[in-house]
């Protein structure tokens, strides 16, 4: 059990960040391409419709929050657990609206399916990108955006890959660690 989240988890208060995984599931496809695979959740809940790296919060029965990052993974790209390898864990992040702190991890499949089976109740769609594209500075940029939490428009940091825009935790988090995975460090 990862120690200090149990108890964090039952005596939460508003101000108290609720613990959560993701994983950055980096593979190679038949051409030899260094891809990441990240979601775009549904349209409900605190991050509908945002692009983001699979994963969520931490559950009493997760041993780790390395086992909760495996754990969101396959259930929401509808992997089996044997083709998940984490390499790495990042240093936890905090979202700035939402009150979760997030441990990343950087992980490698085995194998990816002929066809992903999302979970439907949480994923909209699943990914599978060129970690070339998600690093082209020419995706770089800024966009207005409204959130609830922040009470109005603001400007923020944004990546465009694919017809998507990721920014948010997942923006930090990829900003974080793709120089990383650029430079060879995972054995992908």
């Amino acid at each position: 059990m990862m120690a200090g989240v149990t108890d964090r988890a039952a005596a939460r208060s508003p101000t108290t960040p609720v613990p959560a995984a993701v994983l950055l599931p980096l593979h190679r496809d038949s051409a030899g391409t260094l891809r990441l695979v990240l979601i775009e959740r549904t349209a409900h809940g605190r991050h509908g419709g945002q692009i983001a790296l699979p994963g969520g919060r931490y559950e009493d029965a997760d041993p780790t929050m390395r086992h909760t990052a495996i754990r969101e993974t396959c259930e929401e790209f509808g992997v089996d657990e044997a083709t998940v390898e984490v390499f790495d864990g990042l240093p936890p992040m905090r979202t700035r609206s939402t009150g979760f702190e997030v441990w990343p991890f950087v992980g490698g499949l085995r194998a990816v399916p002929a066809r992903w089976r999302p979970r439907e109740s949480e994923v909209a769609a699943v990914l599978d990108l060129p970690v070339d594209e998600l690093a082209d500075p020419a995706g770089v940029g800024e966009r207005d955006m409204y959130v609830a939490q922040w009470g109005g428009r603001q400007r923020v940091p944004v990546r465009r890959v694919g017809g998507h825009t990721i920014w948010g935790l997942t923006l930090r988090i990829l900003d974080r660690a793709l120089p990383r995975v650029l430079a060879g460090e995972f054995p992908v």
